[in-house]
């Protein structure tokens, strides 16, 4: 079964995201917290969306998403930021159950790219990926800020007064 989270799904998508920090060897990178999730799946203004994936009423995976854009298309599209199934059910099809209600939404609302980044190491994702019938994009090299060089740029900022 496949179903948007809840508040109440909270500790387990830690625990998960926990996981996949752990499969891609970058545990000590998790900072994420239930008060964070929480406030980012389910506050005023939510800007991030998740689905859990269930077997007999246990937990089993995770997708967490949100909207992106393209200027050059001039609608929505859809960021998978992580997508992660428990290794005690890989190969049940919850995968790709998963990249199917996205695409389900994607569809339903007009949306017209979905796009995420894997490790180029992770050869099984990579497979599962080229099997769904995505295609690598080689051609754009992801960048990224955090920590001290964020607040650097931060500080770069003109004075909006």
């Amino acid at each position: 079964m496949i179903r948007p989270a809840t508040p109440d799904d909270v500790p387990v998508i830690l625990d998960l995201i926990r996981e996949l920090a752990e499969y891609e060897k970058a545990a000590h990178e998790v900072r994420a917290t239930e008060e964070s999730l929480r406030a980012a799946l389910f506050g005023e203004r939510p800007a991030v969306f998740a689905h859990i994936a269930e077997i007999d009423g246990e937990v089993a995976g995770f997708v967490l998403w949100f909207l992106t854009f393209s200027t050059w298309r001039g609608v929505h599209g859809v960021y998978m930021e992580d997508l992660y199934v428990r290794p005690s059910h890989r190969g049940s099809g919850l995968g790709s159950a998963l990249m199917g209600e996205l695409g389900r939404i994607c569809a339903e609302r007009g949306y017209q790219r979905m796009e995420w980044a894997v490790l180029d190491w992770n050869e099984p994702s990579i497979g599962f990926y080229e099997n769904l019938g995505a295609e690598r994009q080689d051609d754009w090299h992801k960048y990224r800020l955090t920590d001290e060089p964020l607040r650097r740029l931060a500080g770069r900022a003109l004075d909006p007064a």
